[in-house]
């Protein structure tokens, strides 16, 4: 049997030799691993999609069986999903022309819509993967994939460089195929064979990977456990709520048998009734049986429960007490900071990506001409985490930071301004026109200088 040469490493990242093609058995080597991988990335989707372990365990016999989803994990992602992308990034280059090209080519592929599904995914399944193709026109188009069916293999350089990229599929016959996208050409597969092979146009690797951290790691990967064992106690608490949901009545040492026919003269069962007509009983008693109480127990451990979930995954909790009430700026902040700081990481990650993702993109001269190829190296990105705005806050800041930082700086810390540069722009022109208008109207203005109404008035007079 021949060597394989592929291998998986950390993070669940494969790699093979440089400049070397993949043989069949290495091929579905790597197609088997993700396939096994692929089970905890559906079992990750059906958690978000709210079904969780508990809906399958096994029925109890007795008493009742309340299986409840806390769907945590769809909050958790959602949440995060909108403050790193709900407001879009925006990708940028500095030349007017082309980057009037560049924005008609983002709104034509909808790339917003796209990144913030390639983020959502990210958070899922701890990865995502975006890949460039060219339609039946010819024109440059993106789409993102899924882990579960896609996936990239890397060179065993220390740089770790895209050696190909993989897709695979079942067709109607039930026979697993797929493509491999190499730099120079794309090869086909069918089975366990190859079928053929086509150009790449590119010259690259038409595909990148976006994750937001190293370990490739969902936003709710260290909590599951936690999130099952809230599940399990809060089903068992309703259980018991419901187990205990009727309160019998205890009747002891009285006869209720009136007409003789040695049977209690009340329904029994009916109306939660224990019943035990002790003639020798000294004292009668009529009352209601307590209930025990671990409610207070109960809400301790999901209390706890719910906090370290929050917590762990380092995602806020918005429904908490703590942003309802009228927290100064800078507390609240610092409620944020973990969340914060995993969003930087992930845009670091985000911004890589992108520029690869672009370089790919201007290869092939249909967005940007041939000659600014390169241009995917002066790309600007700006990401603005998804956050309600304090307007007075920043202009307060911005009017005692006068004099000291320059306009444009001062510009960028108000969140209604998309571009401070165009705004000085607009500041200016308005500037020119005041002193234009002042000087037309004002009292030193002669009379030549004045609109023909002021002349006219002057005439009559």
């Amino acid at each position: 049997m021949a060597e394989i040469k592929g291998q998986e490493i950390e993070g669940n990242v494969f790699i093979y030799p440089k400049d070397e093609r993949m043989t069949m058995p290495e091929l579905l080597n790597f197609i088997n691993k993700n396939i096994s991988l692929a089970k905890e990335y559906e079992h990750n989707l059906e958690m978000y999609k709210g079904n969780h372990d508990i809906l399958t365990k096994q029925p109890r016999q007795f008493g009742p069986d309340n299986k409840l989803v806390a769907n945590l994990p769809h909050y958790i992602v959602d949440t995060y999903n909108g403050f790193f992308a709900g407001i879009p990034p925006k990708v940028t280059l500095d030349d007017k022309e082309t980057n009037n090209l560049l924005q008609e080519w983002n709104d034509e592929n909808s790339l917003q819509d796209k990144l913030s599904e390639i983020s959502k995914q990210a958070d899922i399944f701890g990865r995502s993967l975006a890949f460039v193709y060219q339609d039946e026109d010819s024109q440059t188009r993106i789409a993102y994939s899924s882990p579960v069916n896609s996936f990239m293999v890397y060179d065993d350089t220390v740089s770790r460089q895209p050696l190909a990229f993989v897709r695979y599929w079942k067709n109607t016959d039930g026979v697993q195929v797929g493509m491999v996208y190499y730099s120079d050409k794309t090869i086909s597969f069918e089975g366990s064979k190859f079928a053929g092979e086509t150009t790449n146009p590119y010259g690259l690797v038409p595909a990148v990977e976006f994750y937001g951290n190293e370990e490739r790691q969902g936003v709710f990967d260290n909590v599951k456990t936690l999130i099952d064992e809230l599940d399990r106690v809060l089903s068992q608490k309703a259980n018991q709520v419901e187990y205990f949901d009727n309160a019998y009545l205890k009747i002891l040492g009285v006869d209720l048998d009136q007409d003789g026919d040695g049977k209690p003269d009340a329904d029994l069962i009916g109306n939660q009734m224990i019943y035990s007509p002790d003639a020798d009983a000294t004292n009668a008693t009529v009352d209601f049986i307590s209930k025990p109480d671990g409610d207070n127990m109960q809400e301790h451990i999901i209390d706890r429960l719910v906090s370290m979930i929050y917590q762990i995954s380092m995602v806020a909790n918005l429904n908490d007490e703590a942003f309802a009430g009228n927290s100064s700026g800078v507390a609240l902040q610092y409620k944020l900071l973990p969340m914060r700081n995993m969003a930087s990481n992930k845009e670091r990650k985000f911004r890589q990506a992108l520029r690869q993702l672009y370089r790919i993109v201007f290869s092939v001269g249909t967005v940007l001409p041939e000659a600014h190829s390169e241009d995917w190296r002066e790309l600007d990105f700006t990401f603005k985490r998804n956050l309600p705005d304090d307007i007075s806050n920043d202009a307060d800041i911005a009017q005692k930071l006068q004099g000291m930082v320059s306009q444009e700086t001062l510009l960028s810390i108000l969140p209604f301004v998309d571009d401070p540069k165009e705004e000085m722009k607009r500041i200016k022109q308005e500037k020119i026109e005041n002193m234009q208008t002042a000087m037309k109207y004002g009292p030193a203005a002669l009379d030549q200088d004045k609109p023909d109404g002021d002349d006219d008035a002057d005439n009559n007079e």
